[in-house]
């Protein structure tokens, strides 16, 4: 059994939270500030950037390697890897400390819940499937 297609969507995570996270360290170093963010707007929203993919990123990968364990087709775990990456990448271009209602943020967000959603109902639905 091999996941090769959750294990490419698993890399691009990792690199995106590598990348996101790296922006919360090196702003750290310029601000002196170890933990926390000190009242410090920027490195509150940088925080925020990395934390909102982590939220996500366990229980999304997980619901797609189940589906691909599962037998489900390439093109739809495709579907869902991708969008669930432009999701992601998406949300902390429109996460912006003075606008709550950025549309990148608000795509970003419903895209990443989206995926979560279909994923989890197409293993529930998979479960519910071998009952009969």
């Amino acid at each position: 059994m091999t996941l090769h297609i959750t294990g490419l969507y698993l890399g691009l995570t990792i690199i995106l939270a590598i990348i996101l996270g790296m922006r919360v360290g090196l702003y750290r170093g310029k601000t002196k500030v170890s933990i926390g963010d000190d009242g410090n707007q920027e490195l509150a929203l940088r925080v925020r950037h990395h934390g909102n993919l982590l939220e996500t990123a366990a229980l999304t990968l997980l619901a797609i390697g189940v589906l691909e364990i599962n037998g489900t087709s390439a093109t739809t775990l495709h579907a869902l890897g991708v969008a669930y990456i432009v999701a992601r990448i998406l949300h902390p271009i429109g996460l912006k400390a003075d606008s709550i209602t950025h549309p990148l943020r608000t795509i970003g967000a419903m895209g990443s819940t989206l995926v979560m959603l279909i994923s989890g109902l197409m293993a529930i639905g998979q479960y519910v499937g071998t009952l009969s």
